[in-house]
């Protein structure tokens, strides 16, 4: 997954997702966090779970730039 890509995620993804811009499987990810070895903070919900994105962009170093405001 490109930077540019990685920027324009919603505020929270799939795990598919962000294994992808990891790198990794889907089934390796879903492995990891079975073993709590996930590299990113999930959030559970029910049976679902969803990766924030700002969690996501931090393990990748990917930063986030925002334009500053008029003074």
């Amino acid at each position: 997954m490109s930077e540019e890509e990685l920027l324009a995620l919603p505020t929270a993804v799939s795990v598919p997702t962000a294994a992808r811009a990891l790198g990794i499987g889907v089934n390796k990810a879903y492995e990891l966090i079975k073993l709590g070895q996930f590299p990113v903070r999930l959030l559970t919900l029910g049976e679902t779970y969803k990766v924030p994105t700002a969690s996501l962009r931090r393990v990748l170093g990917v930063e986030v730039h925002t334009q500053d405001s008029p003074a």
